[in-house]
């Protein structure tokens, strides 16, 4: 009677304890701590890990490889490698062979696919998506964003039938670029969709598959830019300018808002209009017709 007595304070006094689980792969460690609230008392196993840093609990899916990041609370994958500085919020999910450097930042319900790296101190909001990418140090990416999903390309076959074309390629975005909410950035299909060193996108930009953008360059909000299109150094496209497909712009061109680019640009300047033109050239043509003191408006 006295020793069921004692097991029974036993129990009572400490918790429950779940007995150690082992998880797949090479792990150094397990220990139990019991955790007490009130009334109830609850068990956590968790485990440390051979990586720097790293602990993790089995709040997640271990038996499929996903595990809790200590610092943050998200969850990643076992084959993920991710500094033991990088802070994976809770709700946030980092996939399989992913790579996060020192004081990266990822948000609640942020999904890095497969394969994604992401460079030294980068920041990244809520409920952003990135997969098939990289991306450099010191970026900013806001809420929503989504890089690296297919790009729109469809062909009709012989026989009147919509066939999707393979997109099979990344998204390369350099340093210090900053992405705006719910922008979106397609992945390449026959090259890399890139964004240069210190470019900046405002909210609400699309930016289609193979897209290739130079570095230093403001994007404003709602500018669309279509498949293949080339665009250089220091370019500068305000709100709601279009560019379509397989065009470029030289470096050190400004686009006036609203503007739509339906062919290639090849000197640098100011542009503006539908389709757009040289506006100094179009100054020039309007002063020669009209009295000297007369204003050109598009």
């Amino acid at each position: 009677m006295a020793t069921n007595l004692r097991r029974l304070f036993s129990v009572s006094a400490q918790g429950v304890l779940l007995k150690k689980k082992k998880l797949p792969g090479s792990f150094s460690s397990c220990r139990n701590l019991c955790v007490c609230s009130g009334q109830t008392t609850e068990s956590i196993t968790v485990t440390s890990s051979p990586y720097d840093g790293l602990e993790t609990s089995l709040g997640g899916d271990a038996d499929k490889g996903f595990l809790r990041w200590r610092n943050g609370g998200g969850t990643y994958h076992s084959s993920a490698v991710i500094d033991s500085s990088a802070l994976v919020e809770f709700g946030a999910v980092v996939h399989e062979k992913a790579i996060l450097g020192a004081e990266v930042h990822v948000g609640s319900n942020t999904v890095v696919g497969p394969s994604v790296k992401i460079g030294p101190s980068t920041k990244i909001g809520y409920n952003v998506s990135v997969s098939n990418c990289s991306i450099g140090e010191l970026c900013v990416i806001h809420n929503g964003v989504c890089v690296g999903q297919d790009g729109f390309g469809f062909y009709v076959d012989e026989q009147g039938n919509m066939v999707k074309k393979p997109q099979a390629l990344n998204v390369k975005i350099g340093n210090r670029v900053e992405i705006g909410a719910n922008t979106c950035i397609d992945r390449g299909s026959w090259r890399e969709t890139v964004i240069g060193d210190d470019t900046k996108i405002d909210n609400l930009v699309q930016i289609g598959h193979n897209v290739v953008i130079g570095k230093s360059c403001l994007l404003c909000g709602q500018v669309g830019i279509a498949g293949s299109a080339e665009i250089g150094d220091y370019v500068v496209l305000g709100g709601r300018v279009a560019v379509r497909d397989h065009v470029s712009i030289v470096s050190k061109v400004r686009l006036a808002a609203n503007s739509c680019v339906t062919k290639s640009i090849t000197e640098p300047g100011d542009f503006g209009g539908f389709p757009a033109v040289s506006i100094s050239l179009c100054l020039t043509k309007t002063k020669a017709k009209t009295e000297p003191d007369s204003v050109f408006c598009f």
